[in-house]
């Protein structure tokens, strides 16, 4: 069904196009991410958006199940065309679904990364590659065991205030120890992985093998320079994107587990992330929004749009412009 202006009402179910933007009333309608449509079919898809709704391995404020759910809502006011300052619609050029939520039962914990593992992996053997909606940053552990299941040690390039390393042996589920397991378990390789925007360690410490960009020094360089620092250490091989929203400054992002101070603006991560033209992703992800915590949907908003610039520059590297 068509109305009178020829756009699709409900286009998260009635759309039959994978490509194009369609204009709905944002505050109205089936909500998926970008009003793209939902579905497990993966034939012909470029990138196939999914939710993991998981908070139990946060250190600090829970509610990051709703992550997901909040992230879509926001996308509802984006679900326009074309994106600024891109000049394009990136979906003009990639064929993108939402793949709905990964399913888990929360009274058992235990069972719950192999069950994130099992899901991220039969998108990747559909053909497509995913962008996730999260979830703590626990959950971007078993997405990085299925990427390298299917291709060996993965690089990481990391927008985060915390490092994520901690001491950890067993098997306790932390969002603050599961990159050092990941290192161990030659799941990253740190030579190619870089973490931007620390601001809650020491700079003596430990790295890991990892290029560290410490807040600070965020703060003092442009974001062409930090793009050339990105594109130095995954040396063009492909990496995983993952982005916790506290990298942003509680400013920006009050709906967060664990917010710190001295972060970066809005205007300061899209600008670094539009910078990273030309570096390969074949994953991405945006964890640790907590709408409890929020205020007027700003940490969702940001989320969204971050989400949406990771889109953009998937399509810019398949031969969008503006």
């Amino acid at each position: 069904m068509v109305d009178d202006h020829g756009d699709i009402p409900d286009a998260a179910f009635m759309r039959k196009s994978l490509m194009g933007s369609h204009i709905e009333a944002s505050y109205a309608g089936a909500l998926s991410f970008q009003r793209r449509r939902y579905t497990k079919d993966l034939t012909g898809v470029d990138v196939a958006v999914t939710g993991i709704p998981y908070d139990l391995a946060v250190t600090n404020r829970p509610g990051t199940r709703l992550g997901p759910q909040a992230i879509r809502q926001a996308t509802a006011q984006h679900a326009w065309g074309p994106v600024w300052p891109w000049g394009f619609d990136p979906f003009d050029t990639l064929a993108v679904t939402d793949y709905g939520d990964c399913l888990f039962d929360h009274g058992r914990p235990h069972e719950i990364p192999a069950a994130i593992e099992a899901h991220i992996a039969r998108i990747i053997e559909g053909g497509a590659s995913t962008l996730v909606l999260g979830g703590d940053h626990f959950i971007t552990y078993p997405i990085l065991k299925a990427y390298a299941a299917k291709q060996g040690p993965i690089g990481l390039v990391q927008f985060d205030a915390h490092r994520d390393v901690e001491p950890e042996e067993g098997d306790r589920i932390d969002h603050g120890t599961m990159f050092n397991i990941a290192i161990r378990e030659g799941i990253i390789d740190p030579a190619r992985s870089v973490q931007i925007g620390i601001r809650t360690c020491y700079k003596d410490e430990e790295s890991y093998g990892m290029a560290v960009i410490h807040a600070d020094k965020v703060h003092e360089t442009p974001a062409s320079e930090i793009a050339e620092i990105v594109r130095d250490v995954t040396g063009g091989k492909p990496s995983y994107l993952t982005f916790d929203i506290d990298f942003l400054d509680p400013a920006f992002a009050p709906g967060t587990g664990t917010p710190v101070p001295g972060g970066m603006s809005s205007f300061q991560a899209l600008s670094i992330l539009r910078a990273l033209k030309g570096v390969e992703f074949v994953g991405m992800d945006v964890v640790e929004v907590s709408p409890p915590f929020d205020h007027a949907e700003m940490t969702a908003n940001a989320a969204a749009m971050i989400a949406t610039e990771m889109l953009c520059l998937a399509a810019w590297n398949k031969g969008a412009r503006g």
